[in-house]
């Protein structure tokens, strides 16, 4: 018997290693690209149960959520995505948009042959949220998003940061790139500089539950998460205590739990 135990033990500790050694955007064991509007959309899937898309932000990729993934796997389907132009998903062209972008998380949705899902996007990936559920509402169940923003200015990002974004377009645009990186990051660049454009009226269709979540200090303003809230229908506000704008990491614990309680309960 107690060869047994000690032989269940250690592989309890084998899989725990296993699932922290986990190289989250690089896990060849579940690593697919899909056929999706003309790219190839790289995904990972873990876990079982209703589907949970996750969308992370600008120039991020899949890993931004390994601190997470692990915890929503265990009763989700988790669909973890690398964004057009970013991560895996290499897109070439020049034209970069966050609404070309929903079209194709639900396109990849249809792909999947999954009819809706959750969805948790974060930063940019929280404006896909967004659109996706104002573009395509059939596609989402509830949504939570945190460190979104609507428009491009300094009321919809703290002040320094949009500073520093407008030194760095004058510094920068007339600037020859030559590199198929350089071309990619600028193109990011100005995903950001010039865009979202959601109006508060627009907020008003998405019919589904929504999540809107912040920091306290984060790289958009309070004031600003709190009117995206106030604009949805069915919207819960969370401003997040002591926490920039990587809510989900700096406040995983409390993050997952409160996020997985939304999707969870009625």
């Amino acid at each position: 018997m107690q060869k047994i135990i000690c032989y269940t033990v250690l592989i309890f500790l084998s899989l725990r290693a296993n699932a922290q050694t986990i190289d989250y955007g690089n896990n060849i064991a579940t690593g697919k690209y899909y056929s999706v509007r003309g790219i190839k959309m790289y995904c990972e899937i873990y876990g079982e149960g209703k589907p949970l898309l996750m969308i992370h932000g600008n120039g991020g990729n899949i890993h931004s959520f390994a601190a997470n993934i692990p915890y929503f796997a265990e009763k989700y389907k988790v669909i973890a995505v690398d964004s057009r132009s970013q991560g895996k998903s290499v897109d070439a062209k020049d034209s970069l948009s966050f609404e070309m972008m929903a079209d194709d998380f639900a396109a990849l949705l249809d792909t999947l042959h999954i009819k809706s899902a959750y969805v948790l996007g974060w930063s940019d990936g929280g404006i896909n949220a967004l659109l996706l559920a104002i573009r395509h509402p059939e596609k989402v169940i509830k949504l939570a998003s945190t460190g979104a923003n609507l428009w491009p200015d300094s009321t919809a990002l703290i002040p320094s940061i949009w500073n520093d974004m407008e030194r760095q377009y004058d510094s920068s645009r007339n600037k020859i790139f030559t590199t198929q990186k350089e071309k990619n990051d600028w193109k990011l660049f100005m995903l950001d500089y010039t865009q979202p454009h959601i109006s508060l009226s627009a907020l008003h269709k998405i019919h589904c539950p929504a999540f809107i979540i912040g920091g306290d200090h984060d790289l958009i303003p309070v004031a600003h998460t709190k009117l995206i809230a106030q604009n949805i229908p069915k919207a819960s506000l969370w401003i997040v205590p002591n926490s920039g704008h990587a809510t989900l990491q700096e406040h995983k614990d409390d993050f997952d739990k409160r996020v997985d309680d939304f999707f969870s309960n009625p």
